[in-house]
């Protein structure tokens, strides 16, 4: 009997080929509409049960000229019926809408992957911006690849036709064409979509209108065009039971942030000032008035970072959020906060620079900063999330270090982990562990510097608490009154105090573990912050070989686990890939007296697998 869905049909009368998994990277014109694709994609494959991990490639230029190489706009997803850990190396398709598109991610495309060209963009000026003398769609300079030229503009305008739209428009919708393509190709449904789009743009029933003929003609095409060869199944991974969505760094952060609210009984209250890429952080957090929690968008770094000092000061979790340029503007006041002893979260969405930098790429070369930027002997506590996911529960860790040790606490992200996404499994609130928060409420014997034996803290006094006033500043305080002192003993006193506060929060955190592989060896691969993915894809493909190798990742930078200094010592030789020029190797060399030897990239990009897989052969080889 035929199917009553017009796609389960299709799918019954062009059969598929399985594979476990693949990678697909959609580029064009910053215009063109390809997060918006890829994000449509990313949904259809998190519905179809894949596991899934993506990595939006941002501009740096807010209205870079149209063709041009450097206003390319790129999101990869890597898709699979198996674990995933990271976005993928080489995409297995390559969408690209126009000569630029073509030109800068050509080289990433495995030799006879699947290039999709959008022919009405390969014009005479188009070629030119790209550095293309001539149409590389003619020249046979695509012969490696399996290649499917298709004017994708023209397509689309007459789908369209019937809306009303002008030609402009009309051909705005052409990334829905390409989705609906795409969806044909890996047998998804166009349902899900179809509701985001009426959601979306439910105010233009025209633009609705287009878009959804977009679409169903984009997905026709694939079905009436003799490119059945290029059908495609990715059956569903395995997983936990459970609730899953989608959820990217940043968005993580906030929720962590609510949940760390909920959990401390304590309102939260945000200072920020827009920065890319952290300022998805203040828009997610804006949305949760009804859970306690305070946005303020200040008119500057410096004043963010106050108001959340402010904040802290009076009783609440006060966190304040920005990338590197920001960070070294707060950098004053987050010594206020050490020296004043207040549990602050600084969040610092790690980016290229020095300076302005590269905005919109990622970058792991703010370690030092937060170990380090600031005057005087002012440590904190510093964390660094893994994944997308890991970032919720960091921003729990963060809180709950903060006001047990009554210290600033920083947490290193950085844009692959911000902008990207994977599946989550929604955790039960009810579940996670609550976060005691007291304060300090008896007068009796009371000064604002009198210690906690087990963990150094000093007392949280909220303002207002009877016979509890007191005063707390940037100024040295005596350790046993609580007034100003200028006496060299006391600030030698105070500062190892306040030392000694963040190293006890080791007996405080879990021990280091191995991610991957055996407890000893030859080889050690050392990671931090966003290269957990590629590194344990890595050695997990290097140890299939037969090699010695493990993988551990740090989380705490701040103190170190206490046992780290233990597991270096169990293997030969230590490897640590940064996307810095060597931070974290230098901190290990310095600490441990280990030769750690440094895999530097700091290119803007996150490592491949490929990458490091490489760089661990050649240096078990060496």
């Amino acid at each position: 009997m035929a199917s009553a869905d017009p796609q389960a049909a299709a799918l019954d009368t062009k059969a598929a080929q399985i594979l476990p998994g693949a990678v697909v990277r959609f580029a064009g014109d910053s215009g063109d509409g390809m997060q918006v694709t890829g994000s449509q994609f990313t949904v259809a494959a998190a519905l179809a049960g894949n596991d899934l991990a993506t990595f939006p490639d941002f501009p740096a230029e807010i209205r870079a000229p149209a063709g041009t190489l450097y206003g390319v706009s790129g999101f990869q997803i890597n898709f699979a019926a198996r674990d995933v850990f990271t976005p993928g190396d080489r995409p297995d398709v390559l969408v690209a809408m126009n000569p630029a598109a073509l030109k800068t991610n050509l080289a990433d495309l495995k030799p006879r992957g699947l290039l999709i060209l959008n022919t009405s963009a390969f014009s005479k000026a188009n070629l030119k911006k790209a550095g293309y003398e001539v149409n590389p769609i003619e020249d046979h300079s695509l012969d490696g690849y399996a290649v499917v030229a298709i004017d994708i503009s023209k397509n689309t305008i007459a789908a369209v036709e019937e809306s009303g739209l002008n030609k402009k428009e009309a051909e705005r919708c052409k990334n829905f064409w390409t989705l609906g393509l795409m969806f044909w190709i890996y047998g998804r449904k166009l349902e899900p979509t179809i509701k985001w789009v009426e959601a979306k743009f439910g105010k233009r029933p025209d633009v609705v209108q287009a878009n959804i003929a977009a679409l169903k003609a984009g997905h026709a095409y694939g079905e009436t065009a003799e490119i059945s060869h290029y059908r495609y199944e990715v059956p569903p991974a395995t997983v936990a039971p459970g609730k899953y969505r989608n959820i990217g760094g940043n968005v993580a952060l906030a929720w962590g942030f609510v949940a760390a609210a909920e959990l401390s009984e304590r309102p939260v209250v945000l200072g920020a000032y827009p920065i890319t890429p952290a300022s998805d952080v203040l828009h997610e957090l804006s949305r949760f008035k009804h859970f306690g929690v305070t946005t303020i968008q200040a008119e500057d770094e410096i004043a963010a970072v106050c108001l959340a000092i402010g904040a802290s000061y009076a009783g609440a979790i006060g966190i304040t959020t920005s990338s590197g340029p920001g960070i070294a503007l707060k950098g004053e006041a987050i010594g206020l906060a050490i020296a004043t002893e207040l549990p602050l979260v600084v969040v610092n969405v790690q980016r290229g620079g020095p300076s302005t930098g590269l905005p919109t790429k990622t970058e792991q070369a703010d370690l030092f900063q937060a170990m380090y930027g600031r005057n005087g002997e002012a440590p904190l506590c510093v964390l660094a999330a893994a994944s997308p996911g890991d970032c919720f529960h960091i921003a729990l860790e963060a809180v709950r270090i903060a006001v047990k040790y009554m210290t600033p606490v920083m947490i290193l992200t950085d844009g692959y982990l911000a902008n990207g996404a994977e599946p989550w499994l929604i955790p039960d609130v009810a579940k996670l562990p609550r976060i005691p928060v007291h304060f300090r409420t008896d007068p009796e014997g009371f000064h604002p510097f009198l210690r906690d034996e087990e963990t150094l803290s000093r007392p949280w006094a909220i303002p207002g608490t009877p016979e509890l006033m007191h005063r707390i500043g940037g100024i040295e305080k005596n350790y046993h009154t609580g007034h100003i002192s200028y006496d060299p003993a006391n600030h030698e006193l105070m500062s190892k105090t306040r030392a000694g506060k963040i190293a006890k929060i080791a007996d405080d955190a879990p021990e280091l573990k191995i991610e991957v592989g055996d407890d000893s060896g030859k080889l050690l691969v050392l990671g931090w912050g966003s290269t957990y993915g590629a590194i344990r894809e890595a050695v997990s493909r290097c140890r299939e070989r037969g090699l010695s190798v493990s993988h551990a990742h740090l989380r705490y930078l701040n103190p170190f686990p206490k046992n780290l200094g233990e597991v270096l010592a169990r293997f030969e030789r230590v490897l640590v890939p940064e996307m810095n020029l060597g931070q974290l190797v230098k901190i290990i060399r310095a600490e441990f007296l280990v030769p750690a030897e440094s895999y530097p990239k700091i290119q803007g990009m996150p490592f491949r697998i490929e990458e490091i897989e490489e760089r661990i052969r050649h240096t078990m080889e060496s």
